[in-house]
């Protein structure tokens, strides 16, 4: 670093997992760096690199802006690898992943240029403990970007505790009862509501291990960066901090990203689009079907990136669609339907007929411009983070039927605690679906926009010039241009695993 021009700004490497759900906040994340006048660098798997250039704009984006650019590194899965559903978790195995990042990083002497310096400092998903490793022990600042929600990394980090009040493991007992080990939220969250690695029937599950482990690894970062805000997660944030002392809230990162093009940027409005971080092609087809319904009357259906259904749920939703009556715009990804379970069958008439009449399906949607898009009354969602907090700044009330993770806490937050929509957890027939379709579209309607209205103002004032996740970002700008000038030591908290 003491032989780079003084007048280099600072070098982030931005490093997510790749999947989806991961790699689309940090390329938002990577953009609003950009735009502050840094350096990013960011590693993704050759799988995921190939996926954008065949369906994003990354190519161009990147080309637009010099200080943006890619490396890849093998995600030590197998070609032929299915990469769907809880498999796709399987992805960057530490053993492998990890010497083959640290010979990059040496090799490339922390991918620096005659244009650019070593790596100033490393943001990192949060289930990445390797790079944290790497980092401490090269004096490069590690800062963490676990890319779920404040609660959902709460529970995981309390871990250790559930265990302790013998809360899990759960082999089916008590999911009604309330957890009472995880603080703040003893007043509602469930058993069925906590992290799926949580209904393992062995505390010495792997998976469960895992994510135990991981969370409390993240304990040697400089930071934490977290695409939430504090007025939503006031509660849950004030617990993590007793752990984490500066954590960076600056979500909603779609929000947020969008808010500082238009304001701040004066170049030309084809220049200052966002990214399209797509892993499949866009059928935009579905926004002119949405241009002929009218305001508020149809339910967007979109189960995200990693969710596999049966063909027995998958016809169960569908029949659920159609009897509700209610329009749909229903997103069917071509690796949906579990394998060996999507062999052709005959569609019943009534299905067919109901769909033609209502209903619209495309392999793959533009969510943030669906969600945007006026004929949009409701969305019945897998729970995802992105999904959520696109949701919440669209002010689209939700039905959840959450698929695995951090999903199962999401519900919970969305049906309990912000009172935006219902949980569907746990529960999969055509008569439940029909009623919650029609509870959220048309009986409690105004109660649910009432609610996703006022949440969605209360985001959207986070992002904006004073609130509070414009402000943190500005901060985390500073700290890290500060790291060019001081000198990193490494931290010295000891982690208790």
């Amino acid at each position: 670093m003491d032989h780079q021009p003084a007048t280099l700004p600072p070098h982030i490497l931005l490093f997510p997992v790749p999947i989806q759900g991961h790699v689309n906040p940090m390329l938002k994340l990577a953009e609003l760096l950009c735009f502050h006048d840094l350096h990013v660098t960011m590693l993704i798997s050759e799988y995921c690199h190939s996926r954008l250039l065949r369906h994003g704009n990354i190519q161009s984006r990147s080309l637009l802006n010099p200080a943006f650019r890619f490396k890849t590194i093998p995600d030590g899965l197998p070609e032929d690898h299915p990469r769907v559903g809880v498999r796709a978790l399987e992805a960057m195995p530490p053993n492998v992943t990890g010497p083959l990042f640290s010979e990059l990083m040496t090799s490339t002497s922390c991918l620096a240029s005659e244009t650019r310096r070593p790596v100033t400092c490393i943001i990192a998903d949060g289930i990445l403990s390797f790079v944290g490793g790497f980092a401490l022990e090269k004096g490069i600042p590690i800062i963490y970007f676990p890319s779920i929600s404040a609660c959902s990394y709460w529970a995981c980090f309390c871990i250790p505790q559930i265990i302790e009040a013998d809360e899990i493991p759960l082999k089916g007992n008590g999911m009604g009862l309330l957890v009472k080990s995880i603080p703040g939220t003893e007043g509602f969250l469930r058993r069925r509501d906590l992290p799926s690695i949580c209904r393992a029937n062995d505390i010495n599950d792997p998976p469960l291990q895992f994510i135990k482990t991981e969370c409390r690894k993240n304990l040697v970062a400089h930071a934490l960066v977290m695409n939430t805000f504090d007025e939503l997660e006031g509660s849950m944030l004030s617990h993590l901090r007793t752990h984490f002392p500066n954590i960076y809230t600056i979500g909603p990162l779609n929000t947020h990203l969008r808010t500082r093009l238009a304001t701040e940027m004066t170049t030309s409005s084809s220049s200052s689009s966002t990214s399209s971080g797509s892993f499949w092609e866009e059928d935009r087809n579905c926004l002119r079907w949405l241009h002929s319904q009218p305001s508020k009357s149809v339910i967007y259906v979109s189960f995200g990136s990693i969710t596999v259904m049966t063909r027995e749920q998958y016809m169960e939703f569908w029949y659920g669609l159609v009897n509700s009556g209610q329009r749909f715009l229903w997103v069917i990804r071509p690796d949906f339907i579990a394998a060996g379970e999507d062999g052709e069958s005959q569609i019943p008439v009534e299905l067919e007929e109901g769909t033609r009449q209502r209903g619209f399906m495309v392999g793959w949607a533009p969510q943030e411009e669906v969600l945007a898009h006026p004929a949009i009354g409701g969305f019945l969602t897998h729970s995802g983070w992105n999904s959520t907090m696109e949701s919440i700044t669209a002010g689209v009330p939700m039905i959840c039927w959450p698929y695995f993770a951090d999903q199962m806490v999401n519900s919970r937050l969305v049906s309990e605690v912000w009172k935006l929509g219902l949980d569907m957890k746990d529960t999969c027939d055509r008569v439940t679906i029909e009623k919650m379709v029609r509870d959220l579209m048309a009986v409690r309607k105004e109660e649910f926009q009432q609610h996703v209205d006022q949440t969605a103002k209360m985001a959207k004032r986070a992002v904006s010039e004073g609130g509070s996740s414009y402000c943190n970002l500005d901060r985390l700008i500073q700290d890290i241009k500060s790291m060019i000038v001081v000198p990193h030591r490494s931290s010295e908290r000891e982690l208790t695993l």
